[in-house]
């Protein structure tokens, strides 16, 4: 074993011990997060209706869902990179305290126009919350351990696809679709709580520059590829210039990306991984599943 590798071992193996003591406080505040940021993709689809009636703009109206999601899928692979740089803990605070702020501004608004906005404010901060508290799980959990954890975490995505819709609808019909929002806030304040007093990690040093050219065309591509999925075959058809040109924008910066990464110091997402059987499996599955 190298120099480099002892000293990671030593320094995972000194986080684990930091934790051990709080670990079960550690591990509800994550799947916590973990609840906020699914639950945000799947609460809205039964209130869209009414938010349409009380706000209007029905020609929007998929976008509170989508905006969502593509600033969650874009906020992913940066944080995730930005966390490997400088350390997860104040990353992961951060995307509960503005999460918890996306929901307030959402909460509040009086136009379609500034809930979209909140929205997309609020899936950036989810993403964020998604990709750290896996991350951290895999810090302070022994890889012994690791696999029960992921378990229970992975339960929550199934356990948000039938609780969301269903809260929804009850919020909806009862106090008012604006608290889906609010929930968050408590939520949150026990999370970013029990962050603050217990999880202790690591401070990292950066490594080499943040790849910024890699994170321009994998936002382009993530994006285009989102809003073909997205728009094809409901806001235009299929065959129609608008979906055409964006899987041409899309596969063109998927390859960019791609060449991208092969040439720069600090990769967003090392290429050297897809040499690796299993990542190569279940990036393909989660993609089919996503």
């Amino acid at each position: 074993m190298t120099a480099s590798n002892t000293t990671a071992q030593d320094q995972t193996d000194t986080t684990v011990s930091d934790n051990k003591s709080h670990l079960g406080i550690i591990f509800f505040a994550l799947i916590l997060t973990m609840l906020m940021s699914s639950l945000g993709q799947m609460i809205f689809a039964t209130a869209l209706p009414t938010i349409v009636g009380e706000l209007g703009g029905v020609d929007h109206m998929s976008w509170v869902i989508s905006a969502f999601l593509l600033a969650q899928t874009v906020a992913m692979p940066i944080v995730g990179k930005l966390g490997d740089m400088i350390g997860r803990k104040g990353l992961f605070m951060m995307g509960i305290a503005l999460f918890m702020v996306g929901s307030v501004m959402g909460a509040i608004t009086n136009s379609m126009s500034l809930l979209i906005a909140a929205r997309a404010f609020q899936g950036f901060a989810g993403g964020t919350l998604m990709v750290s508290s896996q991350a951290i799980l895999a810090e302070v959990i022994p890889a012994r351990q690791r696999g029960k954890y992921m378990g229970i975490m992975g339960a929550v995505f199934g356990l948000s696809s039938v609780l969301g819709p269903v809260l929804g609808g009850w919020f909806t019909d009862g106090p008012g679709w604006r608290w889906g929002l609010w929930i968050n806030v408590p939520m949150g304040v026990v999370a970013l709580s029990a962050a603050a007093a217990f999880l202790k990690l690591p401070r990292r040093q950066s490594e080499g520059n943040f790849d910024y050219i890699g994170t321009m065309f994998l936002t382009a591509a993530a994006s285009t590829l989102i809003l073909t999925t997205t728009w094809g075959g409901t806001q235009y058809d299929w065959n129609s210039g608008v979906i055409i040109s964006l899987i041409v924008a899309s596969v063109v910066s998927w390859v960019l990306f791609f060449l991208t990464e092969t040439r720069v110091s600090n990769p967003l997402i090392p290429t050297h991984l897809f040499n690796n059987r299993n990542f190569v499996l279940t990036t393909v599955s989660g993609l089919i599943l996503g």
